[in-house]
């Protein structure tokens, strides 16, 4: 889909790509060359400034038509939003929010609880994903609420910087209207995708499955251009994703927290 693919990603600013890795604890991850994360889970009791990194001050290209900013990352009652709304901001008439880890995370379980943005135009997204800025080539694994329709969730990878994984999958009840477990087991042979517990998708064609350490990313943004794919775009009023929890759990390790899908697995 030649939309998607212009929109890949300029992604992480030049600061964020020399940021030194930093992790919360458990064992890590040594996975791939430069897999320095280690185990976590984040409630987000506080907004761990030594963990995650908040991008500030650019966007990601033509595409984009909000710039990242601090200000649309709030941490409060136990849980993180980020948010777009109308406010100028360099070249952009709209602000929205994203954060990443400073490390790197190799084979694993990538685990969150979220409930997405409503709003034509807008993306709510649970990735991982290393790239040029970090002088890798674009791996990328993804989560994607699309704001046009939040009945669904769209999957994919990106191996190289090669997409076209794209696979749309129900979310019952809507992905915006309550809270929702997302989830993908990332190994050498597979990647399984999993919501609310329930396997929805996997893909077994190595080809198709980054090799990589990659950063974990958060982020709600919106777009004029890549109405195809993401609808035209529609503000009404400032909009929020919300996140409960996320973790990361290394290869071997049990299960940390009992709602994570490694605790229903075999």
């Amino acid at each position: 889909m030649t939309e998607i693919a212009r929109y890949r990603r300029l992604h992480v600013h030049v600061a964020a790509g020399i940021m030194f890795a930093v992790s919360i604890g458990g064992s890590p991850a040594f996975a791939q060359q430069g897999a320095t994360g280690k185990s976590f889970v984040d409630n987000f009791d506080t907004l761990d400034k030594s963990f995650w990194y908040i991008s500030d001050g650019w966007n990601n290209g033509d595409h984009q038509n909000c710039t990242w900013s601090k200000g649309e990352v709030h941490q409060a009652d136990g849980s993180l939003e980020l948010g777009f709304e109308k406010k100028k901001l360099g070249a952009r008439d709209y602000a929205c929010g994203e954060i990443q880890t400073k490390a790197r995370f190799g084979y694993g379980t990538y685990e969150i609880r979220m409930q997405a943005a409503t709003g034509s135009g807008l993306n709510s997204a649970f990735f991982s994903y290393i790239g040029e800025t970090d002088n890798k080539p674009h791996d990328e694994i993804d989560f994607e609420v699309l704001g046009k329709n939040t009945d669904e969730v769209q999957l994919n990878q990106y191996v190289s910087g090669t997409g076209g994984n794209e696979k749309l999958v129900a979310v019952a009840g809507g992905a915006d209207k309550s809270y929702h477990d997302y989830a993908f087991i990332w190994a050498a042979d597979r990647i399984r995708y999993f919501i609310d517990g329930k396997l929805v998708h996997e893909v077994t064609d190595t080809s198709k499955i980054p090799s990589n350490a990659q950063k974990i990313f958060m982020s709600l943004w919106g777009t004029d251009t890549l109405s195809s794919w993401m609808g035209p775009f529609a503000y009404e009023a400032p909009i929020s994703m919300k996140i409960d929890r996320v973790a990361f759990t290394a290869p071997g390790e049990d299960c940390q927290f009992p709602d994570s899908v490694l605790c229903t697995l075999d």
